[in-house]
Order: structure tokens, then sequence, then C-alpha cells
């Protein structure tokens, strides 16, 4: 079986990477890429939760800071955290999207 999926170091999980359109791949390959991605995405809360107990500690760091160039540094990884999060949730949200539209 193909690889279907590589490892996105940002984001800390596998993300698809298909080499051909969707239905092109026989039901089997489909059936198995959908559960690959269903145990990878079910390791996104998680993902999400250890990046949040990060984000608490950098912004106690960030209170407590009286360089404000360090204080900066550590505004722009918390922002680049809370993005990585949100690029996250939308991984989270795909399958579900393409189930309801598959249902409707």
């Amino acid at each position: 079986m193909r690889n279907h999926f590589i490892l996105d170091e940002r984001l800390g999980i596998r993300l698809p990477a298909l080499d051909m359109e969707w239905e092109s791949y026989s039901k089997e390959e489909r059936a198995d890429i959908l559960l690959e991605w269903e145990e990878i995405r079910a390791t996104i809360p998680d993902q999400i939760i250890r990046i949040e107990t990060v984000i608490i500690e950098k912004t106690k760091q960030m209170s407590e800071e009286e360089n404000f160039i360090r204080s900066c540094e550590l505004n722009s990884e918390i922002h680049e955290l809370a993005s990585v999060i949100n690029d996250l949730n939308i991984w989270f949200r795909v399958q579900q999207d393409h189930d309801t539209k598959v249902h409707q």
C-alpha cells in the first residue's frame, strides 16, 4: 500500500498526500485511506491540548517578562501556536465536512 500521508512538522500530524483524484482510488483504497485519516484525526484534540499548555506557559512568562524584546518574541511564539491550533481545527473538521456533503 502506498503512503497516503506525510508528516507536517508544524502541525505535528500526518496530512493527506494523495497522488490521484479521490474518485481514481478503488473503494478498498478509499476505505483504507479514510480509516487511516480517522486514526490520525483522533489524535488532533490531544495535539491541541499539548499546544494550549505551551501557550498558557508562554503567556505566564510574558506577563512576568520585563525585557520588551523578549516579551515581543513570546507574543510572536504564542501567535504562531494559536495559528497551529486554528489549522488543526480546520483539519479536524475535514472528515466531518466530507461526511455532511456525502449525506446531503
